[in-house]
Parts: structure tokens; C-alpha cells; sequence
């Protein structure tokens, strides 16, 4: 195999081609024989078309990985080598782990995988999972044993969506294997194409609870400045101004408060949580940032309604524009997106609440979370409004002059906290 990786006639396949899939198969397509796989048949045809609607990809460096080939089926697998696993790893509404995706992708795997074959797992999932829940499926699909017929290895993603300088080559990245002849061949693997260079962890679950740690660390962090906010708001001094200044020691962790959504801060820590759980440890400090971070959408958009009540605001029917509903800003992903708590809050409240978002699509927003949207905000009159709330930081919304187009006594709420302070009357 690690001869095949330096010849260059390894034959590799992905599965799951979103926003971790795509761009790690356009970087293998660019010197090995690369297969594209998804069950999607839209998102291939798409890919095909030389577009990538989750803006993760250039349609020029589509254009440049020339070994690269997309398909939706799963005859075209037989001929692989190694098999990298990048499908979504979501919990469902109860924050239980939902592994549907990944335990179909290892069927997948296990119809399609050869004597000697590697797969590697990217989504993010809890210790133990790779060996205990996607190794037995591979076997029972490929009648092959672990470590005897087949191998495996886990590389967990570090793809952040929408960012543009920490791409793919040039973030570092954790490598494993399921023996140490298959962790040094992984490890081969992704060097041919990791800039940055590559971490080689003892063992699957090492790598596994590397990549659980490193959101679950921003998660409470987030969580810690979340419940400052809080606290600043009863004293009345401006928690963005304290962190400012605390910020000036050497040392001090720099988090801002805000909402925390997403396919990985606001879900990764549950799949730590849920194993702890089966040993019999039941997590207090982790389940506990979850439940201050989840909550910072219903308490913004009750502080924009107190504000608005004390400006002498009608709540009821009430006009607000909320600007973004993605999980981030410059970004099309509307997983998770825990901006959609504010607008739903502040429709409970029985205010009519326009959403406006540039990179969301409209139809994609209605069908997930039944929010009616728009994406010019230049179509839209500003003046109507008794209250505007910025819930992402997109550059579009950054560039409006909304000083000039409120009208007097309408509220400005800032939730990321980038406006000019002089301009909004309340911010986290």
C-alpha cells in the first residue's frame, strides 16, 4: 500500500462529499486515482457541473483535480484501496447520538472493501466508536476480520466552514491506525497532501478523543464568557469592554460571548457526554456549558424584547429583522444554526419577524426550520422596523450604514458584537 502511495497509483475513495468530503477529495484528486462518492444524486450532479453550492471548493480547483471522478453508485467502489468515511455524525433531538450516517457509509464500505483494504473514519465520534460500532459492520457487509482481511484508521476533520486561510493543506492533522503498519501508512497518506504536516496518535481512540476535546474546549469556553454576559448585564457594565481588558494579560483566553451552533462545537461534547454516560460517569462541567450555550438564543431575544419595551414598543405584531440565520458568519450552513432560536423566541413573543440572510438559501431555510427568508438586504425597508438584531456577522451586514436607514426609536441589538458601540442600544 505505502508503495502504491508513492508511485501514485493508489486508488481512493470518499464517502460523504459535504463540506469535510469535497475538499479533501478535490486535494487527493490532484495526484491519485480518487472516486467521489455520495448518496445524493443532486449533489453529484452538481459537482459534475463544476459547482459546489457549499462554497467549500473554487470551481477552479474543482477544475484542477484532474484524477477526481464523482459517482452515486456503489458499484464504483470495488476497485479501491482505501476508503475515507467523511458523512455527518448529528444527534437528534433528544442530544443522543445519532450514528445513522456513519453506520450506513460503513455498509457502504463493507460491500465495496478488498482483502488488505484501509478505511479511514473522519466524522467526529466518541472514543471506542470506529472499533466498536463501524469495524463490526464492515466485517459483517465484507465477510473480512478486523486487522487480518481489512484495516482501519481514523483521521478526524479539522475543516472550519466558510474560512478561507485555514484550509485544508494548511491545517495539521491527527493520523492513526489500527495496527502500526496501517498508522504508518495513513500517516503516508495524508502527509502527500497535508501541508502543515501530520500528528501520528497511539491508537484510534487516542485520535477519537482528540478531535471530541478540541470543540468541547471551545464549547465551555464560550459557555464560561456566556454566563459572564449574563452576570455584566445585572452589574450594567459591558462585558466586551471587561474582556477587552482582561485581555491585555498575557495569558488570557480570548472567547467572545454568542450562539454556539454548528455541526461541531454545539454537538461534539454529546458524543463525549453519551460514552461517559455508558461507563457510568455522568459529565456535570461539559452538560453544563451545553445548557448555558444553548440557551444564549431565547436570552437574546428576550433582551431585545425588554429593550423594546422600555423604548415604548407594542410587542405584539411588533416588526423585527433579525440579520443571518446561518451557524456563522460568510458561510452557507444553516446546521444547527442556533440562530434560528432568536427568531423563533422573539415570533413566541408575537413579534413578525422578517429574516434576512445573503448566504443562506431561502428554500433550504424554509424547508429545515419553516422561516421565511430573503437574501438582498437592500430590498428591504428598514424603516418598517421597531427592532433590528444582528445574529450573524456576515461582511454584507458589516458594510450597511443601519444608522441611517432606522427609524427613530427602533431598537439595534448585537449579538456578535461588531457594530459601533454608539449605534446599538444592547449587545452580549
Amino acid at each position: 500500500m505505502r508503495t502504491k502511495i508513492a508511485d501514485g497509483s493508489i486508488k481512493i475513495a470518499i464517502i460523504g462529499l459535504g463540506y469535510v468530503g469535497l475538499p479533501l477529495a478535490v486535494a487527493f484528486g490532484k495526484k491519485f486515482d480518487t472516486v467521489g462518492f455520495d448518496v445524493k444524486e443532486s449533489r453529484i450532479a452538481e459537482l459534475r457541473s463544476g459547482r459546489d453550492n457549499t462554497l467549500e471548493t473554487t470551481p477552479e480547483e474543482l477544475r484542477e483535480a484532474v484524477r477526481l471522478r464523482y459517482t452515486s453508485d456503489p458499484e464504483a467502489l470495488r476497485d479501491r484501496d482505501i476508503f475515507i468515511v467523511t458523512v455527518p455524525t448529528p444527534v437528534d433531538r433528544f442530544n443522543t447520538p445519532d450514528l445513522t450516517p456513519l453506520l450506513r457509509a460503513s455498509e457502504t464500505v463493507g460491500k465495496a472493501i478488498r482483502p488488505g483494504g484501509i478505511a479511514i473514519f473522519e466524522s467526529t465520534v466518541y472514543p471506542g466508536c470506529t472499533e466498536e460500532k463501524c469495524v463490526p459492520v464492515i466485517e459483517r457487509e465484507s465477510g473480512l476480520s478486523f486487522n487480518t482481511g481489512f484495516f482501519c484508521g481514523y483521521s478526524p476533520e479539522r475543516i472550519n466552514p466558510g474560512d478561507r486561510e485555514h484550509t485544508l493543506s494548511r491545517i495539521l492533522k491527527i493520523t492513526s491506525g489500527s495496527t502500526p503498519e496501517t498508522a504508518e501508512t495513513v500517516d503516508r497518506l495524508y502527509r502527500s497532501i497535508i501541508e502543515a504536516g501530520t500528528y501520528k496518535a497511539s491508537s484510534l481512540k487516542v485520535a477519537e478523543a482528540a478531535k471530541v476535546i478540541e470543540n468541547s474546549q471551545r464549547d465551555l469556553n464560550i459557555a464560561f464568557v456566556n454566563e459572564l454576559a449574563k452576570i455584566f448585564r445585572l452589574i450594567g457594565i459591558d462585558t466586551r469592554e471587561v474582556l477587552e481588558a482582561a485581555g491585555t494579560k498575557w495569558n488570557f483566553l480570548k472567547f467572545q460571548p454568542g450562539l454556539v451552533g454548528g455541526h461541531c462545537i454545539g454537538v461534539d461534547p454529546y458524543y463525549l457526554t453519551h460514552k461517559a454516560a455508558e461507563l457510568g460517569y455522568h459529565p456535570e462541567v461539559i452538560l453544563a456549558g451545553r445548557r448555558i450555550n444553548d440557551s444564549m438564543g431565547r436570552y437574546a431575544a428576550t433582551e431585545v424584547v425588554k429593550l423594546m419595551i422600555r423604548g415604548g414598543s407594542r410587542i405584539l405584531g411588533a416588526r423585527v429583522l433579525q440579520l443571518g440565520i446561518t451557524f456563522k458568519e460568510n458561510c452557507p450552513d444553516i446546521r444547527n444554526s442556533r440562530a434560528v432560536d432568536v427568531a423563533d423566541t422573539l415570533a413566541e413573543f408575537g413579534c413578525r419577524v422578517d429574516v434576512c440572510d445573503p448566504w443562506a438559501d431561502p428554500d433550504e431555510v424554509k424547508r429545515h426550520y419553516g422561516i421565511n427568508s430573503f437574501r438582498d438586504p437592500d430590498s428591504f425597508d428598514f424603516s418598517c422596523c421597531d427592532a433590528i438584531v444582528l445574529a450573524v456577522a456576515h461582511d454584507q451586514f458589516r458594510a450597511l450604514d443601519l444608522g441611517s436607514r432606522r427609524k427613530e426609536g427602533c431598537i439595534i441589538y448585537d449579538i456578535k458584537g461588531v457594530l459601533p458601540r454608539n449605534l446599538v442600544d444592547g449587545r452580549l
